[in-house]
């Protein structure tokens, strides 16, 4: 379980370890196999949350070792702030692990990036109970544990769910994935990259870690162009790729069709052009784009909202957004052009 580089704690703040995942989807193994790893090791106490519990569990021997105090937390409504500042003054953790129940709603609980759908949704309910963290809890890192075995069903029926998972969180490890091909692994990763921009993705099988690279390409263009121009309906193909394997598009021209998005105090060089994605239903649509460098007196006639098709080099800087480096593009062209009403979908 690495931690976050470019998050730091003030000396007030307790790290926060988010472990996401329906029920047997492997979360238990996976903290049971990190807590015994060298680099994770604490001297003072870890308040381990359990929301829910599977076949596997943590037996007291294991706890015992590694410093570990483990509460059951049976109810959602149970997760709020004045009953977990309870156990906070009753065990006084150096840290805190929450094993997520993932049938619980995740976005009334995180303060972090959302979709602007999903926002304006938590904003506007009210819901009838609040689920709250101490203020001194500070989310550290956001880990989602999926059976491959099982995603399709969960997809279908609780895609929604899944999104909340992933949408803050830092690495997808998408374990059991013995018996599926690679054409649906392919597949897989696409949808969850839609989903947890941020997220580095990890496909497990029995052996250990899959090489992605190994896994089949399936893009809609010729990669070894040196210009390629991306078809509306390939827009959210080339946008994971692009995220996915920056490298390997560095120093090509693109050229694409999308919204024009200007944000409020962004410096009159930079735009975002992009897609709305529907990347878990129709009542959560995220923002695809990359941030755009150009002549502020090219820029300055196009505003938010506004359909372009640009054709831009991409390369690559260290950005907030990214927390670290990710592709820039540099404008080259811009010309007004008609909307594209279907959003990307995955």
């Amino acid at each position: 379980m690495a931690t976050s580089d470019n998050y730091e704690l003030r000396d007030d703040q307790i790290p926060v370890f988010l472990i996401n995942g329906f029920l047997e989807a492997g979360k238990t193994d996976f903290l049971k196999f990190t807590m015994a790893q060298e680099y994770f090791q604490a001297q003072g106490t870890t308040l381990l949350l359990l929301c829910e519990e599977g076949e596997s569990e943590f037996d007291d021997a294991t706890l015992e070792k590694y410093n570990t105090v483990k509460v059951l937390i049976e109810n959602e409504t149970d997760f709020n702030e004045e009953n977990l500042k309870k156990l906070q003054d009753k065990y006084n953790p150096e840290r805190i692990i929450i094993e997520w129940n993932g049938m619980w709603n995740q976005d009334d609980l995180l303060d972090g990036p959302m979709s602007e759908t999903a926002l304006a949704e938590q904003q506007n309910r009210e819901p009838a109970y609040e689920l709250s963290l101490p203020e001194s809890w500070a989310i550290y890192q956001i880990i989602t544990i999926i059976d491959g075995s099982t995603f399709d069903l969960y997809l279908n029926n609780m895609k929604s769910l899944i999104g909340q998972m992933l949408r803050s969180a830092e690495l997808a490890i998408v374990n059991r994935c013995d018996n599926i091909p690679n054409e649906k692994l392919v597949d897989y990763r696409r949808k969850i990259r839609a989903m947890g921009q941020n997220a580095v993705i990890v496909l497990e099988g029995k052996d250990g870690e899959i090489p992605q690279d190994t896994l089949p390409e399936d893009l809609p263009y010729d990669i070894n162009a040196s210009s390629i121009d991306v078809k509306p309906e390939d827009y959210g193909t080339w946008f994971m790729d692009c995220m996915d394997n920056p490298d390997r598009y560095i120093g090509k021209d693109i050229t694409f069709t999308g919204m024009m998005l200007k944000r409020k105090n962004m410096p009159a060089n930079e735009c975002v052009p992009g897609r709305m994605a529907m990347t878990c239903c129709a009542q959560d649509m995220t923002f695809l784009g990359f941030v755009t460098k150009g002549d502020p007196k090219v820029l300055a006639p196009f505003n938010t909202r506004d359909w372009v098709k640009i054709t831009a080099t991409v390369g690559m800087e260290e950005r907030e957004e990214y927390s670290g480096e990710g592709p820039v593009l540099e404008l080259k062209t811009i010309v007004r052009t008609g909307p594209i009403e279907e959003p990307v979908a995955f």
